[in-house]
């Protein structure tokens, strides 16, 4: 196959851009819209926040699976996409738009839109995630595309969580401001999503040689013993990023006596991730993709312990400046595990004689988005075992020293403790890769 267009590139890439806004806002913003806007108990915000999710880890493999069979029909993955793209942004901005009421049906209000939103979501993000292994049958194509959605997705990353938080601001703060955030921020995001769906039709996606149902489709991919590996150590990764969006707003607010600092802390976060990539792609290539994943996770928990004495400490300039480091590892725990993934998808193909990219993007998807939720609800628990005290924009409280301790340790010791016990996960995955039946197309590292 020849060498990928800028334009296919960028139209299969642009759909990152939704599906980042998607992935950083909530986490960002919707624990803190409940507790400090609406004033919900933590407790009950971070039920809010992992329940919908919940739902969402079961739905995405039947959606996988249902990808699957709709491409082995019709050659192509468009119809879900369109599905997802149409109807999520209308359910995202209805998750920030509770109805004035008590704290009981404000909770009630979002947890139903979360779940709805997310349903819609996971209709767009399966088949996404699975049209990599299928956009080329060249493995440096697939990096290249893979590279290019990483650029975009830190791209919708970054407007998400710096304009976000300035935009709610801008437009007067609590219900309100919420409330022109969600309706802005989600026609952004479908823009991109439908615009990425439909620049995506010319990939043709041949799962198969035959449909197989849901049941069928999780036997065949149980034997995949790398891609659980793999799957394991991104999970657990991303849910230590989860856990830290959570807690930026509270560093902010709480500690750095700045709520205007979570945008700034968002950016400095995600921002490096954008000029890290090709760095890393090159490092990758040159070192093996392993080696620098391992180093990665290392140096990002580094960096987020050394941020537990700075944040103590009130300085921001260190703060600021640790955070940006953790957005260069920040950049390499995206782009490693998700090029991995598509060749080893395809490697399997050589062992079970079955290519269902939808049913492991499938998996993949659903243990993502489990951690994205359990991250905010990991970081509520904490709030609500230190003693936090809800409040709203109205009646403003002083936290305890408990509740102060547990924030700070939340948003920097617990995500570096995740991702150190995600690295015998990863030198599993070299292990079982390099062991795995050899294909004609072997995995990186693998050899």
């Amino acid at each position: 196959m020849s060498r990928l267009s800028r334009r296919r590139l960028l139209g299969y890439g642009i759909g990152s851009v939704g599906t980042g806004v998607f992935s950083a806002v909530p986490g960002l913003l919707l624990l803190y819209y409940l507790t400090d806007v609406m004033g919900v108990a933590a407790g009950i915000a971070g039920a809010v926040l992992v329940v919908p999710k919940a739902w969402d880890v079961l739905l995405n493999p039947v959606v996988g699976a249902a990808s699957d069979r709709e491409a082995v029909r019709t050659g192509r993955r468009t119809r879900l996409l369109l599905i997802g793209a149409l109807s999520l942004p209308p359910l995202f901005a209805a998750m920030f738009a509770a109805p004035i009421g008590g704290a009981g049906f404000a909770a009630a209000w979002c947890g139903v839109a979360f779940l709805l939103a997310a349903s819609a979501f996971a209709c767009f993000q399966v088949p996404y995630v699975a049209l990599p292994a299928e956009i080329s049958e060249v493995p440096a194509e697939r990096g290249r595309a893979m590279a290019w959605r990483i650029v975009c997705l830190t791209v919708g990353i970054l407007l998400a969580g710096g304009a976000a938080p300035a935009l709610s601001d801008a437009a007067g703060g609590g219900r309100g401001g919420h409330a022109v955030m969600g309706v802005t921020v989600g026609l952004l995001m479908g823009a991109a999503m439908v615009v990425s769906a439909l620049a995506t039709r010319w990939i043709p996606a041949r799962p198969g040689p035959r449909p197989l149902g849901l049941v069928a489709a999780l036997r065949a991919a149980r034997g995949n013993r790398p891609f659980f590996a793999l799957l394991g150590a991104f999970a657990t990764q991303s849910l230590a990023v989860a856990v830290m969006l959570a807690g930026a707003p509270y560093i902010a607010v709480y500690r750095l006596d700045d709520h205007g600092l979570t945008s700034v802390m968002f950016v400095c976060m995600v921002g490096p991730s954008a000029f890290a990539v090709p760095l890393w792609r090159r490092l990758a290539a040159r070192y093996g993709h392993v080696g620098c994943y391992l180093a990665a996770v290392a140096l990002f928990a580094a960096a987020d312990a050394a941020l537990m004495p700075a944040i103590t400490s009130g300085s921001r300039a260190l703060v600021l400046v640790l955070t940006a480091l953790v957005g260069v590892c920040y950049a390499a725990l995206q782009l490693l595990p998700l090029s991995l993934l598509p060749e080893t998808v395809r490697a399997d193909a050589g062992r079970t004689g079955q290519a269902q990219s939808g049913a492991f993007t499938g998996i993949w998807t659903a243990a993502e988005t489990g951690a994205m939720a359990l991250g905010p609800g990991v970081f509520a628990l904490i709030l609500a075992v230190t003693s936090f005290h809800s409040s709203d924009l109205d009646a403003p409280v002083r936290q305890p020293g408990s509740a102060l301790t547990g924030l700070t340790g939340g948003y920097t010791l617990v995500p570096a403790a995740l991702l150190l016990l995600s690295v015998p996960m990863l030198l599993a995955y070299r292990s079982l890769a390099a062991a795995h039946q050899p294909t004609r197309e072997p995995l990186p590292d693998a050899a």
